[in-house]
């Protein structure tokens, strides 16, 4: 395309003769999600549902028994699925005491249907780490530690608001490395004040460490931060884009596989509880404003858990967590598919679409497809697969979505 233009973004009726009620064939797989909500504090970049921890401290035991409460209101629903996955997320869940933790994961193999080779995967801050607990951690089940390391410079870091120094960072990852086989190291670039040569040295420290996944992420103002309110100054464009180059290229000449947006990987060490999310799986989600998606004969159900941690806990009187429940309707999933689908640099099978939605394949020609086939897909027996523009163009389409 020699000539830019700006693509409109609408979603487009399926063709008449295409069903418009999802028939699912098959259940896809199921992952759990478990969200831990407090913080030691709040960066000024973040907008997950996360709360820094006040004087009271972290209501541990209420908040465990209320997890395991919701988990159990939602057996119905997943009943004689198997969970190939779970994924312990916030906020920051390596707060949670080890005792607590190995009674989580023994409240969750008891009442679901968990894969003896299930990836389980917990988030952990550098400010938080301990040679013990990580040992602890590990052997409570915990086989995959996903570390928010942001940067290896005092200055950026700073910046950002962790609660970590360097020295840290570097002591959390090889704490971290020492104790389980399969760690990601999350960096971020496009910092305040940040040099292309700064970010160069933020990858050459993480590479040195040799994790077998890292997660590279743009820093971007999002609504209802204090960086949105306070903007710090930023790289510009040019190079927030060389940044992302050299990333690029120095992990792909190491060996690392770039199969989603922001994901690099070791050969066969992708997160497979992430790949679920972006080949469309299901997932249950409990804890503090966790969000599921659960498909049946019924149809694909989204759901919301109460969102403030308060709100939460005291949804266990009346035994309902759900805030927000909604069936995807036919005309929505074409379009839910691909802003997933089209995060995987790979690309996916055309089958996929049928398989995951309930609608045929021919419902997949609608909306983003169409519209930009020619300029942003390239399609090779069967496969659909964003190109570099197109990838670039999702992943930011992507930000604005889960920011509404």
């Amino acid at each position: 395309m020699t000539e830019r233009r700006i693509i409109p973004i609408a979603i487009q009726a399926a063709p008449p003769a295409g069903p418009r009620v999802p028939q699912l064939t098959a259940s896809p797989p199921l992952a759990l999600y478990i969200h831990f909500p407090w913080c030691v504090r709040k960066c000024p970049y973040c907008d997950f549902n996360s709360h820094a921890v006040r004087d009271e401290g972290i209501p541990e035991a209420a908040y465990l028994e209320a997890l395991i409460a919701d988990l159990e209101s939602a057996l119905p629903g997943i009943w004689g699925r198997r969970v190939h996955s779970v994924f312990i997320g916030g906020g920051t869940p390596s707060l949670l005491s080890p005792d607590g933790l190995d009674a989580l994961l023994t409240a969750v193999r008891m009442r679901v249907l968990l894969d003896p080779m299930a990836e389980i995967t917990l988030e952990a801050n550098p400010g938080t780490v301990e040679a013990g607990r990580f040992r602890a951690f590990r052997e409570a089940g915990v086989n995959r530690l996903s570390l928010g390391i942001q940067s290896f410079d005092d200055r950026h870091l700073q910046a950002l608001g962790r609660i970590h120094g360097s020295a840290e960072a570097r002591a959390a990852a090889e704490i971290a490395l020492a104790h389980f086989d399969t760690v990601n190291l999350d960096l971020m670039y496009a910092l305040p004040g940040q040099t292309l040569a700064d970010a160069e040295a933020d990858l050459a420290t993480a590479l040195a460490l040799g994790p077998a996944h890292l997660s590279c992420y743009h820093l971007t103002l999002e609504p209802n931060t204090a960086f949105a309110a306070h903007p710090p100054e930023l790289p510009d464009g040019d190079l927030a884009a060389d940044m992302q180059d050299h990333v690029e290229s120095r992990l792909s000449a190491a060996g690392y596989v770039h199969y989603e947006t922001s994901a690099f990987a070791r050969p066969q060490r992708e997160c497979r509880h992430n790949l679920n999310y972006w080949t469309f799986g299901d997932y249950l989600g409990i804890g503090a404003g966790a969000h599921g998606k659960l498909s049946s004969h019924a149809g694909i159900l989204r759901e919301m858990r109460h969102k403030h941690p308060a709100a939460y806990l005291a949804a266990q009187q009346s035994g309902d967590f759900v805030q927000e429940r909604r069936t995807v309707s036919g005309a929505e999933l074409p379009f839910e598919f691909m802003m997933n689908a089209l995060r995987l640099n790979g690309g996916f099978p055309l089958r996929l679409f049928a398989e995951r939605t309930g609608l045929p394949s021919e419902a997949a020609e609608t909306g983003l497809i169409e519209a930009r086939r020619r300029d942003l897909v390239t399609i090779e027996d069967d496969w659909l697969r964003p190109t570099d523009q197109g990838r670039r163009f999702l992943n930011d389409l992507l930000t604005l979505f889960l920011a509404d």
